[in-house]
């Protein structure tokens, strides 16, 4: 895939403090359906499998999913 410029070691940190509850693993645990798989992710997420995507997803939420724009910085964002 694609490489990222986000710091990992950070994200990870981020993901399991602030996604894995739903996510662990990949997973989705609120709607099945849609997973972190990339195949999930160009079926469902608006914008499709990129970054500038996932991003905007993460900062504003959607649906069951909530936003994390006002509890996580641009910085922590980016790096997960």
């Amino acid at each position: 895939g694609p490489a990222f410029a986000g710091d990992v070691d950070a994200g990870e940190k981020v993901f399991n403090a602030n996604c894995a509850a739903c996510h662990a693993g990949g997973q989705n645990s609120v709607v099945p359906d849609h997973t972190l798989e990339k195949a999930a992710i160009e079926k469902f997420l608006t914008g499709g499998f990129n970054e500038k995507a996932v991003i905007t997803q993460v900062t504003n939420g959607k649906n069951a999913m909530p936003a994390f724009g006002g509890r996580l910085s641009d910085d922590d964002i980016a790096n997960v």
